[in-house]
């Protein structure tokens, strides 16, 4: 193997992680040439609907991964978040990164923290995980959609006059934009979303090559961490249309899980314990005590009022 060809989103923050495996490559092949090619995915054309409308079966992964299986590219980098629970057929997660800050950000104006917010603030983001939490510890707050890269929501948040908007951390920490924080909010007052703050990398599952090359960046932690909450996920059958999250912590063994409503009424939230060298069946079995506490009837009433069958003229 003479060169590596990642595939790539071409936002500012899928670039920087793409370096980062890029880096790695480099540092750990002799002579290897390394490519770094940007494509671009339904989620990056799609950007004046919500994620919750659009759909969340591979948005913005689905083009790199048909890049990958046809062998354009070598392996793919992607937020975990963004890779759905069920990978295509013939690919495989060869690496997770070192886990990033984990948990979710306010920024602010005026420097106020989510709790100092005026009564009818208008706070913006664009996942319903946040959202549905949000309004469970502030129902007085208003919510507005907004997507696009950190420079672009940083503008929004100017320009529409919002007292603040939430995105991950890990995000903003990577690009070097920490400072524009104004609190940080922890597991326990809001959940982040599976894999947050771990990057990823796809490989074909016969490519033993770059599999081998990749394990030095596999990170143990990260991986039974990741493996647990995406089972989670895929007995809830969850994603970008129904707010789940989900948090494994290391240091006090253990796995919790929510699933919320989405005016943020009801929210539900169980743990199990979590052992990082046991991890199986502990997302399934996480999964079934939300599902014994209510969440199913959750989850029912989500999917039938986002079901277009469900709705009349």
């Amino acid at each position: 193997m003479n060169k590596i060809r990642i595939g790539t989103r071409g936002s500012q923050l899928a670039l920087y992680q793409a370096n980062l495996v890029a880096g790695f490559l480099r540092g750990s092949s002799n002579g290897i040439e390394v490519e770094i090619r940007t494509i671009k995915t339904t989620g990056d054309k799609i950007l004046d609907s919500p994620l919750s409308k659009i759909g969340d079966k591979g948005l913005f992964t689905k083009e790199i991964e048909r890049a990958l299986l046809e062998g354009e590219i070598d392996c793919a980098v992607h937020s975990l978040k963004d890779l759905p629970t069920q990978l295509p057929d013939g690919l495989e997660i060869a690496a997770f990164s070192a886990r990033e800050d984990v948990r979710d950000a306010l920024i602010a104006q005026d420097g106020m923290k989510l709790l100092e917010l005026p009564k009818g603030s208008t706070v913006a983001t664009g996942s319903l995980r946040r959202r549905s939490q949000l309004l469970h510890m502030r129902s007085d707050l208003n919510l507005a959609e907004m997507r696009g890269n950190l420079n672009t929501r940083l503008r929004k948040l100017e320009e529409e006059g919002y007292a603040g908007m939430m995105l991950a951390y890990a995000g903003i920490k990577r690009l070097g934009m920490a400072d524009k924080v104004t609190e940080v909010l922890d597991p326990d007052t809001m959940l982040p979303a599976v894999g947050q703050g771990i990057i990823a990398v796809e490989a074909r599952s016969g490519d033993s090559g770059i599999k081998d090359i990749l394990s030095g960046f596999d990170n143990g932690d990260s991986r039974a961490a990741a493996l647990a909450e995406r089972d989670f996920l895929g007995r809830l059958e969850g994603g970008c249309q129904v707010p789940i999250g989900v948090y494994t912590s290391l240091e006090k063994r253990l796995l919790t899980g929510m699933v919320a409503s989405l005016d943020g009424e009801v929210l539900i939230k169980e743990s199990v314990p979590f052992e990082r060298d046991n991890p199986s069946g502990k997302g399934i079995e996480l999964a079934e005590r939300l599902l014994s506490s209510g969440a199913d009837k959750i989850l029912d009433e989500i999917r039938a009022a986002s079901d277009p069958r469900s709705s009349s003229d």
